[in-house]
């Protein structure tokens, strides 16, 4: 196992200096904007209080726990219940217990697995806003598609929750992507919410949870779905992650 991790290491610095050295990719002319200004109310209940429950992940493989915490919080203070120390991280891990979560988190992982894949990270939603008596309509996991038959069907539905999310606070968007598609990072998979669209221009804006990454950003919309229907490096097939998507908690 220590092999194949120090293969997959290797095997994603090669292409992080290889973007880095030729301006493709993430180094290139398309690049998040990040958003220094301060978040301003927008009247928005969900946007506004996604944005106050923004946390950052307490390790490197730890995206869904922060993730998952910014969320139940944001929804537990929208239904009035949250409480007045907030949900942590921690509570998250000692009470859901789905998907061997605590384990996955932990040094070894579990059975050498960290991180959540996208089905599991699905399952783990549902059974954290179970665990805190969080109301909503239901929650669906999302692989993102290219197949030319399939990808302008998802692009359309993505599109039109995401102005669901943007007019009515009718939902809630947690994308699991290629962290380096969108940034000058490791081509990795990575979990973060979605934290405000614009309908004009398209734009998306991610409350990323990585502890290095400063300040929330904006990517166009055709970015924002290329990262989130990345097919990640086939070594990480091994470990349980295939292709990204997103989990929708319709609200």
């Amino acid at each position: 196992m220590k092999i194949l991790f120090y293969l997959m290491r290797g095997v994603l610095y090669l292409r992080y200096f290889f973007h880095m050295i030729t301006n493709t990719g993430a180094f290139g002319h398309n690049r998040a904007r990040m958003e220094t200004a301060p978040w301003k109310i927008c009247g928005s209940r969900v946007k506004d209080t996604l944005f106050l429950h923004h946390v950052k992940q307490f390790h490197e493989s730890s995206c869904s726990v922060a993730t998952v915490a910014c969320v139940v919080n944001t929804l537990l203070d929208i239904q009035g219940r949250l409480p007045a120390v907030p949900v942590t991280q921690q509570d998250l891990l000692d009470t859901v217990t789905t998907a061997y979560w605590k384990e996955r988190m932990g040094p070894k992982g579990y059975k050498g697995r960290r991180g959540l894949p996208l089905s599991d990270l699905g399952q783990v939603v549902e059974a954290a806003l179970t665990a805190f008596d969080i109301s909503h309509q239901g929650v669906e996991v999302v692989q993102a598609f290219r197949a030319p038959d399939q990808i302008q069907a998802c692009k359309q539905n993505l599109r039109s929750r995401l102005e669901g999310f943007d007019t009515s606070g009718n939902g809630i968007i947690i994308a699991h992507f290629d962290q380096g598609s969108l940034l000058p990072e490791l081509n990795i998979p990575h979990i973060s919410p979605v934290g405000a669209f614009d309908p004009e221009s398209g734009s998306v804006t991610i409350l990323d949870v990585d502890i290095s990454v400063s300040h929330p950003y904006t990517v166009s919309f055709d970015q924002f779905y290329k990262a989130i229907s990345t097919n990640y490096l086939h070594l990480f097939h091994l470990f349980g992650y295939g292709r990204g998507g997103y989990v929708y908690i319709r609200l």
